[in-house]
């Protein structure tokens, strides 16, 4: 069986084939742009050109989606893509334009957690864990004893009188031209903020950042939690999307 993961996310929409059995890609990512707006009809063109660019067609297709998804298919937030996604039906919109290949929709930090948990750095731990994606805006995965939370969204905790991914996300640091001292400042502000309300055991730091984690993890202090960079990067959300993809009945 082949089962496709794509990631929609705030800059891109990447994709590949997965490897199941190693937790990995079968074959290098392809990327497209998002689209400015990101519509529910944009958006799902962008999807559709990432999978018929490897030119086979899979049996099933897993997408992450940048928000709250309700019941494996309905929309419930949209902060980093155009609002007129809230309440639609991603799940119908998606098949539709992918030719009525069978679609599962996820969260996408969810997503990236999941795939964390099962072949990357919270392999075998218990207790609670929090997965947090830095990138356009912050997603969060959080397990306990394994098992998902799902649509958690800590990205959206106020921070300074704000949304915590407007002062502490891979975005915020590039929009304001942060070095990594001073945006490790602000990343540990908002674990310290995060590790009050829920005690994780350990925070896995995931997102494209994650390459770079030795520029900024060792700057951050004083958080009781164990934090690691996530092993599977920036590929976590697709594998996780293919994860979910498989496990669809």
């Amino acid at each position: 069986m082949q089962i496709f993961g794509v990631d929609i996310g705030g800059s891109g929409i990447k994709g590949a084939p997965v490897d199941l059995d190693r937790g990995d890609l079968a074959q290098e990512r392809f990327k497209v742009l998002t689209p400015h707006p990101a519509t529910p009809d944009g958006v799902a063109d962008g999807v559709k050109q990432v999978v018929e660019h490897f030119g086979t067609r899979p049996d099933r297709v897993g997408i992450t989606f940048p928000g709250v998804v309700t019941g494996g298919a309905t929309i419930r937030t949209a902060a980093n893509v155009d609002k007129s996604w809230i309440d639609v039906d991603a799940r119908a919109l998606l098949g539709e334009r992918l030719d009525g290949f069978p679609v599962t929709v996820l969260n996408d930090a969810d997503a990236a957690g999941v795939a964390e948990m099962h072949f990357g750095a919270g392999r075998g731990r218990k207790g609670v864990v929090l997965l947090l994606t830095f990138g356009t805006g912050i997603g969060s995965a959080l397990f306990i004893d394994g098992q998902l939370v799902p649509n958690t969204e800590l990205g959206h905790l106020e921070l300074h009188g704000h949304d915590a991914e407007k002062h502490a996300s891979t975005k915020a640091k590039e929009d304001h031209d942060l070095t990594w001292e001073h945006w490790a400042h602000r990343v540990q502000k908002y674990l310290a903020h995060v590790e009050m309300l829920i005690s994780p055991e350990l925070f896995i730091i995931g997102g494209g950042v994650s390459r770079k984690a030795d520029k900024f993890l060792p700057l951050i202090k004083g958080i009781k939690a164990e934090i690691v960079p996530a092993q599977l990067q920036n590929n976590a959300g697709i594998v996780g999307a293919a994860m979910a993809a498989a496990q669809q009945k």
